[in-house]
């Protein structure tokens, strides 16, 4: 029996072709509930797939997190350590991103290399029965990451706008690029798993007490995502104003497959993500790092005035005693 080793080609990315396992793996877990080779996304048959449970879900995560955290600090309550169910926490997230960001690429990569870019992210067949089930299976995982804030409430960290705002806002950017089918969907989606790849990691090593250098490049991933999902995003939402709205009058390139209001609700809250990384990067990297020019200046002008006096008594108490007044002293 001769055995060939599987090499990657067009259809298959990574050599051979990895949905069915995924397809194999899900529908045994569930048993048979869930099938992702026949999987669809339609209202009211599959959870949180209408915007009432959506929205009940995140009010629900607002009012947990700034209630409890209002009670641990109004009854003074002890925090939580918890290291061990946070390592749990990120290694799941962190094989969920890498699973999901590799199912992705072996479905996204045949259709760019057959069909090209535009077709990919504009196209009505771009948005494929595997992808979709890929989409909502990343849209679920927005839910799951609610906890990441639910850890902070419990050790008693300090809650930041952009965290809070950024997990609820997500889970419904994602709720609105389902139920709007817009083709795009994948470039935000691959470019947010791969950076969530690296982020959960950070947090799994960080919870074990290892220190990495590359800490600062995390929050740059995120930040150069937003920049290129924006760059994206703008074209598609661009060629669709242009279609449906100024009758070609502008140059385009065509219409762009999905509702106007997923459109305008990514354009918004990505920019709006771009704008608050940026700000907390500048306020937690660069004012820090000049706050601490300022105390190393300040330590050092401290410590050279010290030594310029030292060295000035010292000189002066070294200098000789002329003769004459030696003498002097002795009559």
């Amino acid at each position: 029996m001769s055995y060939s080793f599987p090499f990657p080609t067009p259809d298959t990315p990574f050599g051979v072709k990895l949905f069915p396992y995924f397809d194999w793996l899900v529908s045994k877990i569930t048993g048979g509930e869930l099938v992702p080779s026949k999987f669809e996304f339609i209202a009211g048959e599959v959870p949180l797939s209408t915007g009432k449970p959506v929205l009940a879900a995140i009010a629900t995560y607002y009012l947990v997190i700034f209630g409890g955290d209002f009670i641990f600090k109004k009854f003074k309550i002890t925090p939580f350590v918890l290291n061990g169910p946070f390592q749990v926490h990120n290694v799941i997230l962190t094989t969920a991103s890498s699973t999901l960001l590799v199912l992705m690429v072996e479905q996204i990569f045949p259709m760019i290399y057959y069909e090209g870019l535009y077709y990919a992210i504009c196209s009505a067949k771009a948005w494929t029965q595997e992808l979709e089930v890929l989409y909502y299976f990343n849209y679920i995982f927005k839910f799951v990451e609610f906890v990441d804030t639910l850890f902070l409430v419990i050790k008693q960290k300090r809650l930041t706008f952009l965290h809070t705002y950024h997990h609820g806002a997500t889970a419904l950017l994602c709720y609105t690029q389902l139920t709007g089918k817009t083709a795009i969907s994948w470039v935000p989606i691959t470019l947010n798993l791969w950076v969530h790849v690296v982020m959960y990691f950070y947090y799994f090593l960080a919870a074990r007490g290892i220190r990495v250098w590359w800490k600062e490049w995390v929050t740059r991933f995120q930040i150069l995502q937003f920049i290129l999902d924006l760059g994206f995003v703008y074209f598609a939402t661009y060629n669709k104003i242009v279609d449906e709205f100024l009758g070609g009058s502008l140059p385009y390139c065509g219409s762009c497959t999905g509702e106007m209001s997923a459109a305008y609700m990514g354009c918004g809250i990505l920019s709006s993500y771009l704008v608050l990384f940026i700000s907390f990067y500048i306020d937690v990297y660069k004012k820090k790092t000049t706050r601490r020019s300022k105390r190393v200046k300040s330590v050092s002008g401290g410590v050279a005035a010290q030594v310029n006096e030292y060295v000035h008594t010292s000189a002066r108490d070294a200098t000789p005693v002329p003769e004459s007044k030696v003498r002097s002293r002795k009559a």
